[in-house]
C-alpha cells in the first residue's frame, strides 16, 4: 500500500488489517491513540459534499445523525492521519482518495449478506448503475422503506441510509465506496474513477 499520510501506520493483528492513528511521544516513539472508525470517512465526505459551504460541528452532527463529540473525535483522528488540515476545515483530498482507492476495502471490509429490502448501494445505485448492469447481484443498505430488494451490504456506519436522504452527492460517494469495498476488478476501477472525479474534481 502506498503512503497515506505522515501519521498513518499499518497494524496487522489476528489476520485483520487496521489503520492505527499514532503520534510521537516525548521519546520519539509512535504512541497509538486509537483506530480510524468508518464514520471518520463519512465526516470527510460530508464536508466535501458541502462544496465549500461554511459549516459548524453541529451541522455535521445533525446531518450525519451522530453527536458533536463524535464529530470532534473524528476530525481529530483525521487530522492525525493527515486527511484534513491542522485547523480541521479543509480535507486533503488527494490523500483521502489514495486511502479510499487502496485502503478502505482492507480496513472496513464487507461481504454481501441475506436478501433484504433497502436502499440501493454500490453498483446498484447512481452513478455506477449507469455503467454496470446487473440483474443478479443487487446490493442494498437494509431499510424497511427502501425501494429495492437485494443482498444486504453493511454501510460505513449505521446512520448512512438516513444521512443520504437529503444529500445526493453524499449518497453517490458513499455508494461508490461500497463498490470499492465489495466490487470485482472492473466495478472497482470504474468506482475509483467516478469517486476521484467527485473528490478531486478531476
Amino acid at each position: 500500500m502506498q503512503h497515506l499520510g505522515p501519521l498513518l501506520a499499518m497494524d496487522i493483528s489476528q489476520g485483520n488489517l487496521h489503520i492505527a492513528i499514532c503520534k510521537y511521544s516525548k521519546g520519539n516513539n509512535m504512541r497509538k491513540l486509537g483506530y480510524m472508525k468508518p464514520q471518520d470517512i463519512a465526516v470527510l465526505l460530508k464536508i466535501i459534499s458541502m462544496n465549500g459551504k461554511a459549516w459548524k460541528m453541529m451541522d455535521l452532527a445533525s446531518q450525519l445523525f451522530i453527536s458533536q463529540s463524535e464529530i470532534s473525535h473524528a476530525l481529530e483522528r483525521n487530522r492525525l492521519a493527515g486527511l484534513i488540515d491542522d485547523e480541521k476545515r479543509h480535507v486533503h483530498r488527494t490523500s483521502l482518495m489514495e486511502f479510499l482507492a487502496f485502503g478502505i476495502k482492507y480496513c472496513f471490509p464487507v461481504k454481501p449478506g441475506e436478501i433484504v429490502r433497502g436502499i440501493p448501494t454500490a453498483h446498484s445505485a447512481e452513478p455506477l448503475c449507469r455503467k454496470i448492469q446487473s440483474n443478479i447481484d443487487i446490493y442494498v443498505w437494509q431499510d424497511t422503506d427502501g425501494s429495492l430488494r437485494g443482498q444486504k451490504i453493511e454501510p460505513l456506519f449505521l446512520k448512512i441510509p438516513k444521512a443520504v436522504q437529503e444529500d445526493p452527492v453524499f449518497y453517490e460517494m458513499t455508494a461508490l465506496i461500497d463498490a470499492i469495498r465489495v466490487g470485482k476488478s472492473r466495478e472497482y476501477q470504474i468506482a475509483v474513477d467516478l469517486l476521484r472525479k467527485r473528490i478531486q474534481n478531476k
